[in-house]
Order: structure tokens, then C-alpha cells, then sequence
């Protein structure tokens, strides 16, 4: 690095000084703290995404968004150049970087990183940064550091996307990369319906008064074939007694919502719309019936099989067989049993994955069509670039000999899909498009989709232990290696209970245990969960939850 670089690293980092007594850690979701802890770490990011722009010779994305937290709260995290999350790689970096104590330490690091990384500073291309935001209003003064971050780098430029949603940042990357104009979202890739299969065509959407809700109310005039109210979305407070987070955990309606829109479909984004869950309002109650992440991934694995199980189908005859597609789906131990049976029952492979969308997206990208979910409502659908070629080539000989067949039209239909969905990260928008999409295929109400499968009774518990790493697991986590003894433990517990399945993991964020239990019925369930957290306080000696 030579001399003027440093001179210029020294000088505005000195004016982003770090908050005493805060440490940072960088994990799925970034970086996340109260927001007026952030200027120094989203500066400090700033200069990072302008080094892996330069690396990696393409544009990388910023995304200002603390997602489903408090709105007091903000976070930062990187769009790499595939649209996806930062390489695992960075992420020690990214974690001394942000919490180095001063800023001559902080341009020693970076020297250090820069020559053990081969980055050349001098002659490089000038790195490229996309910037975005949620609707939090400490949005735009953090926006701003992140820039002077960028901009300390020789060269370097930031395009300020305004406020978006995380999933559109992502995309944007993507696309960018890949010379494709960058636009907000998919809408040239929205199908349109027939309402004559449709039964019933409104849908009611919490948008958590947060950037995806105000994003879908400009959209909805463009879906002429479904009708959708959107509430909340931004004349309340951001994430307060609403959104997918809020409902998948309270299983309650949300703000705005009650007993005069039972039997309507309705569904709820989380506050930077990388999330998705729907509901059905309980008659006379303010309670509802919850479909979530698990059975959205259930959804599309069944269309997505049906669709295969035409293009492969007895009309296929001589013609191009010649690429058998892999399916897989991709699931963490959070994942309802019930789910897990459905799907194996339909024929589709299942694979566990420790817990965390980065390892989950990583395992379905192995497939030619992988869908990975969390429960929560986070996930998406990826394609292959071998089987989207080989469906483009079927596309035209298809054209040519039967256009209009089921088998043709099987064709066009998962290459919709591979257009809708948002390939790079989950997107509550194209996932509710898609969802809208395949139940009008089907004809299914909410209620129908419902009844896939009923949900095994689960609890989640945790336990506070003086060393989380104390606890070692593998094979997804769902078996314990460390310490000795307590796997055997668990298991004779869970044999007591019919369909009963649980499992212990240490917290990625604190000195906890969390234990999940699953049974026939809830009470075996909260039992089954209880029976565990004594044995982990047995064999890990601490004491209270």
C-alpha cells in the first residue's frame, strides 16, 4: 500500500473512531448493534467491500438493515459478487478489522491483509459499491459512512441504491455482474394467472412497516389477476407486533389484522423482506393457523416434482432424455419431522445442514434445482446453469414438434421459475409471487396447502452454560460429540416418547445451549425438552435458564 493510500486511510478513519466497550462480530446477518454504535463499523465495512471489489474485479453490494430487530437497532452486511453472502473466508477479517482499537492499527491491518490477500491497490480496475437501505431512519447517516469508507479507497465508487429491500440489494449485485441493467426487481418474470383456477384470489399482507410492504403496494397494480391489500406498511413502528418474525413466533395476528378476515389468505414479510410466512385468521379469535417456511419449501419441492415428472413423462419417447435433473432439498435439525416425512414420502432427497442460511445455500447450489427454507420463512430456489441450458435447448425442439404439449409447457414453467425466484439470497417478493404463482396452478386454497401435513408439537428451550464450546456436535447437529456421554443421555430420553426427536446445539452468540424437542403431542413434547435441559445442566454443571 503505498504511501498517499495510507495518508488517506489514516485521515478519515481517525473521524470514525470505535464506541468503548463494544465488541463486533460478523455472522450471517453482519453486523447488528444499536444504531449509534454502528458509524465506526459500517465505515470500517466500507473500506472492506472496496477491497473485495477490487480482488474479485466485480461490483459487491452494502446492505443497511438490522432486518426483524427493534428499529433502534441497524447492521451491515455483504453482497459477494454471485449475489450471495460474504465468503466465510473474510470473515476473521471482518471481525478484527471492525473492532481494531485505533486507526493506525486499523491501516496496519488492512497493509497486512492486503499483502497476505495479493491485492493489488495500484493499476487495479476501481472497485464498485451498491449501497441500500431499509426504512430505519438511522438509514441515510450510516449510508453516508459506508460511503467515506469506499471512497478512502483510491479510486473507488458507491452508487447509493435508496431504500430496498435486502433481497433487491442482492440481486442487484447479481445481475450486475452478469451485465444485466439492475433494476429494483423481477417484474418483467411475474406470470400471469388464470383466474378461472384460482380459488380465491385475494390476499391480505402484513408488510411490517418496513421496506418490502411499501415496495409490494407499488407492485400489486401490476398483478392483474390477484387482488392484495397490503397493511402496515410504514405508518406504524417498524417490526412492533408485526411481521413474519412476530407471527411465526407468536402464532397471532399481527397489527391490523382480526377475527373479520378469517378464511382470507393472508401472509406476513419481515422488515427488510427477506422473509416470508402466511396464516389464516382463526374464526372469532385473534389467533391463527401458521404456514411456514417449512411448508412453503413443501410447495415448491411438490410443483417443482410435478413439473419433472412431466418433462420426463411417457410423451418424452426417443426424444432428449439425455439430462436427468437432480432435485434435492436442504433443511437444518430446526426443521419440523413432519415436513421431513412428507417430503421424503414424495420421493425428493432431503439433506440436513447445520444451522444457518450460508450453509444451506451452499448445499443446495450441489443440486440442479436445490430449495433450501427455515422455518422462519428464509429461503429460495436454485437452478443450475447446466440444466437452465439444457431447458432452453429443450424449449426449442419442443417448439418445433409439439409447442403446447404438457411437456412444453412443464419446460416454460420451471424457466418462469427460474426467473421469478431471487437465486440470490431469499426474497420475500419473488417467493410470494411464486407461491400466488403455484397455488393458482393447483387450484388450492390456504387451507388446502395447509393440509400437506400436520406439524410434529415442538419446543425450544435454552440453557445457560459457562462455556458453549464445551458442547461439540456433527452430523448437522444432530448428534453430540462433546461431552462424552450425553448423546447416549438424550437418546434413551427421547425413545420414551412416541415420534419423539431432539437435539442440542450451542448458541453462535452466547454462553447458551439451545435444545429443541419434538413429539406426538405437546405435552410430551415440553416434557421431552425439560428431561434434556436437566441432562445438559448434569453434564455441563451450570445451572439456571
Amino acid at each position: 500500500m503505498n504511501q498517499q493510500q495510507q495518508s488517506i486511510l489514516l485521515k478519515s478513519s481517525s473521524r470514525f473512531p470505535l464506541p468503548p466497550g463494544v465488541k463486533f462480530s460478523y455472522g450471517t446477518s453482519g453486523f447488528r448493534a444499536e444504531a449509534s454504535l454502528l458509524e465506526s463499523t459500517v465505515f470500517r465495512v466500507g473500506i472492506l467491500a472496496a477491497l473485495r471489489s477490487i480482488q474479485t474485479g466485480s461490483v459487491i453490494g452494502l446492505m443497511i438493515t438490522a432486518s426483524h430487530n427493534e428499529v433502534s437497532d441497524n447492521g451491515i452486511k455483504v453482497a459477494d459478487p454471485s449475489g450471495g453472502m460474504l465468503t466465510q473466508r473474510w470473515e476473521p477479517f471482518a471481525d478484527a478489522f471492525a473492532n481494531a482499537p485505533n486507526h493506525h492499527s486499523l491501516v496496519q491491518l488492512l497493509d497486512d491483509f492486503v499483502k497476505k490477500e495479493n491485492i493489488t491497490l495500484e493499476g487495479a480496475p476501481a472497485a464498485e459499491v451498491l449501497l441500500g437501505r431499509d426504512t430505519r431512519p438511522s438509514g441515510m447517516s450510516l449510508v453516508e459512512a459506508a460511503k467515506q469508507g469506499i471512497l478512502s479507497i483510491i479510486g473507488a465508487s458507491a452508487t447509493d441504491m435508496g431504500v430496498v429491500t435486502t433481497p433487491q440489494l442482492h440481486w442487484m449485485v447479481r445481475v450486475k455482474n452478469k451485465g444485466i441493467e439492475a433494476s429494483e426487481c423481477l417484474l418483467g418474470y411475474i406470470p400471469q394467472g388464470n383466474s378461472n383456477n384460482y380459488m380465491n384470489d385475494k390476499l391480505i399482507v402484513d408488510g411490517a412497516d418496513g421496506v418490502g410492504g411499501q415496495k409490494l403496494e407499488k407492485l400489486k397494480s401490476r398483478l392483474s389477476y390477484l387482488t392484495i391489500d397490503v397493511r402496515n406498511y410504514g405508518d406504524g413502528v417498524l417490526n412492533e407486533g408485526v411481521g413474519a418474525d412476530y407471527v411465526q413466533k407468536e402464532k397471532v395476528v399481527p397489527r391490523g389484522f382480526g377475527p373479520a378476515d378469517a378464511g382470507i389468505r393472508c401472509a406476513s414479510l419481515d422488515g427488510d423482506a427477506d422473509r416470508l410466512v402466511y396464516f389464516s385468521v382463526v374464526p372469532n379469535s385473534n389467533k391463527i393457523d401458521l404456514v411456514d417456511g417449512d411448508k412453503i419449501l413443501s410447495l415448491f419441492a411438490l410443483f417443482i416434482k410435478e413439473q419433472l415428472g412431466i418433462l420426463y413423462g411417457p410423451e418424452d419417447g426417443k426424444l432428449n432424455k439425455s439430462y436427468q435433473a437432480s432435485l434435492g432439498v436442504v433443511q437444518t435439525a430446526y426443521a419440523n419431522g413432519a415436513s421431513t416425512d412428507y417430503l421424503k414420502q414424495l420421493g425428493v432427497e432431503v439433506v440436513l445442514t447445520p444451522t444457518g442460511v450460508k450453509y444451506m445455500h451452499e448445499k443446495a447450489a450441489e443440486f440442479d434445482i436445490g430449495i433450501y427454507f427455515e422455518a422462519n420463512g428464509h429461503g429460495t430456489i436454485l437452478f443450475s446453469n447446466n440444466f437452465l441450458s439444457w431447458l432452453e435447448i429443450r424449449n426449442n425442439e419442443l417448439l418445433s414438434i409439439s409447442k403446447g404439449s404438457n411437456q412444453h409447457n412443464a419446460v416454460l414453467r420451471l424457466l418462469a421459475v427460474s426467473k421469478l425466484i431471487n437465486q440470490a439470497v431469499g426474497d420475500t417478493l419473488s417467493g410470494l409471487l411464486l407461491v400466488e404463482a403455484i397455488l393458482q396452478h393447483l387450484g388450492w386454497s390456504i387451507h388446502k396447502w395447509n393440509e400437506l401435513y400436520q406439524d410434529l408439537p415442538s419446543r425450544q428451550l435454552k440453557v445457560k452454560v459457562v462455556d458453549r464450546t464445551a458442547v461439540v456436535t456433527e452430523n448437522a447437529e444432530t448428534v453430540v460429540v462433546r461431552p462424552v456421554g450425553i448423546q447416549e443421555s438424550i437418546d434413551a430420553e427421547t425413545a420414551k416418547y412416541p415420534r419423539g426427536r431432539c437435539f442440542i446445539r450451542p448458541s453462535g452468540t452466547e454462553d447458551v445451549v439451545r435444545v429443541y424437542a419434538e413429539a406426538l403431542t405437546q405435552e410430551a413434547a415440553d416434557n421431552l425438552a425439560h428431561s434434556v435441559v436437566m441432562l445438559v445442566d448434569k453434564y455441563l454443571g451450570f445451572s439456571s435458564r
